[in-house]
């Protein structure tokens, strides 16, 4: 798995009921052709990323097929989701 870009947004708590920063990343990703994420549009994952006073962590993600932004039934494995959150938080000024 490779991640191969990135757009991502800080999302505004209009009331002020949760506590820290909320960003969420849509990423890019391209996979082997013999792996079973592969889709033939391409793979995206949209990651909520929480920064608080317990520090980084990913929220929720799921992975999307791109074009059709039709959602997937499949998880990460661990070693990609930490992969996942380094990119995340490194894409991050904090």
């Amino acid at each position: 798995m490779n991640i191969t870009g990135h757009t991502f947004e800080k999302l505004v708590d209009p009331f002020g009921l949760l506590s820290g920063d909320r960003y969420e990343f849509f990423l890019e990703v391209n996979v082997d052709e013999e792996d079973e994420l592969f889709t033939e549009k391409g793979l995206g994952i949209k990651v909520l990323l929480i920064i608080d006073e317990k520090g980084a962590r990913i929220s929720h993600y799921h992975l999307y097929e791109r074009g059709t932004e039709k959602v997937l039934d499949f998880a990460l494995e661990d070693d990609e989701e930490e992969l996942v959150f380094q990119y995340c938080k490194d894409h991050i000024e904090m």
